[in-house]
């Protein structure tokens, strides 16, 4: 990365590590709580733990990372050698995360430029990486933030659910369109739109929900030079599958990354979660 331009990014972004690493991005963690205990995402608790608290319903909220822990990760990246810092995080519809950086960013020892993505998972996976190969390739603070924005812009993510009532629990989805779910017994499709989870589609079966999930993707994808992301939680084989089948239906598909969601996630969406990022480059 360049020399003087930082990227930093939150837990949410689910970045694989070696890639965080080559890119020199540094991710702060959003935290866990199952019962009476607080656990770091991404290095405390793992998406098995959380799946199997959540299958025995127990307890489970998430909290932002506080303004002091973004205080320090700014202070350590300027200490490493950062003369301006570019802070990319989810949106600000999920979580208080934004207003702890923006917090932070006043009293930080370098410039910080703090941005609310509107994404979430690999959606702001896909903005730190453009923002950070920007700054790799020299450009400015500006130059990488547009990068970032323009990523978001262009980039869509879709997800099926097996059952709304833990996106109801959190807040993150209406309880009256839940609830309309619940009582058809259907099958959700829901997409990521200005920053919020809608409802997208309602299918009657997980088989034809996940159909649609891939007709949508490869629609979505039209030709275009694109990079994939698969997530699930508690669901290897459907993530496995639905990757194989993208990658031979979309002939412009760069990268693909297919990967278990974490903790903080996880706890709004409950197990059997599948969901798919697509990202124009």
């Amino acid at each position: 990365m360049s020399r003087h331009v930082a990227i930093v990014t939150d837990s949410t972004a689910y970045l694989p590590p070696r890639t965080m690493e080559r890119h020199g991005i540094t991710s702060v963690p959003l935290t866990v709580v199952l019962g009476d205990r607080a656990f770091e995402e991404g290095t405390e608790i793992s998406a098995r733990s959380l799946a199997e608290a959540l299958q025995k319903r127990r307890s489970v909220t998430t909290s932002r990372p506080s303004p002091q822990l973004f205080a320090e990760t700014y202070r350590r990246v300027a200490g490493a050698g950062a003369k301006e810092i570019v802070s990319l995080h989810l949106s600000s519809e999920f979580s208080g995360t934004y207003d702890a950086a923006a917090l932070a960013a006043r009293e930080a020892p370098v410039p910080v430029r703090v941005v609310d993505t509107g994404m979430v998972a690999m959606a702001l996976g896909f903005c730190a990486l453009a923002a950070a190969e920007t700054a790799e390739a020299g450009g400015t603070v500006d130059d990488a933030v547009t990068a970032a924005e323009k990523r978001a812009a262009g980039t869509s993510a879709f997800f099926y659910v097996d059952t709304l009532d833990y996106l109801r629990r959190g807040g993150r989805i209406g309880a009256a369109q839940a609830l309309f779910g619940s009582a058809l017994a259907v099958k959700p499709l829901l997409r990521l739109n200005d920053g919020r989870i809608d409802l997208l589609e309602k299918v009657r079966t997980a088989s034809r929900a996940i159909a649609r999930l891939e007709e949508i993707v490869a629609e979505r994808a039209a030709g275009a030079q694109v990079d994939i992301a698969v997530h699930h939680l508690a669901a290897p084989e459907r993530a496995s599958a639905l990757a194989e089948r993208l990658r031979t239906r979309v002939p412009g598909l760069e990268d693909l990354h297919v990967s278990e969601v974490g903790a903080v996630i996880g706890a709004h969406t409950g197990p059997g979660l599948l969901g798919a990022v697509v990202s124009p480059r």
